[in-house]
């Protein structure tokens, strides 16, 4: 049976990999090991072996996740690791994330805007110079009702997160593969990324990539790669 700290490893490698092939540095990629699914105890190996950033989807799992670990390794300031939300963030849900997450991976509608900028104007008065690390998420569909936002909406919609003070821009994120050709897909995250580069030049960053495809991520300029199972595994099966 392969362990945790071997399919780490060979996923580090497989990340080195490519981006060397792709005339990158590693300083350039963070990996974030997404523990949706599995306990605490998860994270609590991988930061024994040595990975500090870890992510989550579901703000009812990830919250009481989030303080056992907190229990165990002490803050995540303390202790230098990361929470990044990665998936659907329902509004009435962003106060609680902001608990834990350092990062926000999803940000794809007025109304999260509006909450996470009310949020960490909060934060900014007990912690002066506060900001919340966001993500633009992309819509790669002609389906409205899926989230992220469509393309031809990414500049109004940047223009907008500067009425925020506590909302720092990272970059676009982009789930490839949903439908039709990945490469297709990475190739209209970079021309999003760029359309964010020329609003906010400091917004660039990708978060794109996952276990089936983070190789082909790297190649495309993806700085943040979110993997899961390729590390994880499935979720540990119960009697």
């Amino acid at each position: 049976m392969i362990t945790l700290a071997e399919k780490l490893a060979e996923t580090r490698q497989r990340i080195s990999s490519a981006v060397s092939a792709a005339g990158r540095l590693d300083a350039d990629v963070t990996l974030i090991v997404v523990t949706k699914n599995h306990p605490a105890q998860l994270a609590l190996d991988l930061f024994a072996l040595g990975e500090r950033n870890f992510g989550e989807n579901r703000d009812q799992e990830a919250s009481p996740k989030s303080q056992e670990v907190s229990l165990a390794l002490g803050s995540a300031a303390d202790a230098g690791y990361n929470w990044h939300f990665v998936g659907q963030l329902q509004t009435n849900k962003a106060k609680s994330v902001l608990q834990y997450a350092s990062t926000i991976h999803s940000l794809d509608r007025d109304s999260l805007l509006k909450e996470l900028g009310k949020c960490a104007s909060q934060r900014r008065e007990v912690e002066p110079g506060f900001e919340l690390d966001v993500f633009i998420q992309l819509n790669l569909t002609d389906d409205p009702a899926r989230g992220g936002i469509q393309a031809a909406d990414l500049k109004e919609f940047s223009e907008k997160t500067g009425m925020y003070e506590g909302i720092n821009v990272l970059g676009v994120m982009g789930v490839a593969s949903l439908a039709g050709s990945v490469e297709k897909d990475f190739s209209k995250i970079v021309l999003a990324s760029e359309v964010l580069k020329s609003q906010i030049p400091s917004a660039n960053y990708i978060s794109a990539g996952m276990s089936d495809d983070f190789e082909l991520a790297i190649a495309y300029g993806a700085t943040h790669l979110r993997v899961g199972t390729a590390i994880t595994g499935n979720r540990p099966q119960t009697a």
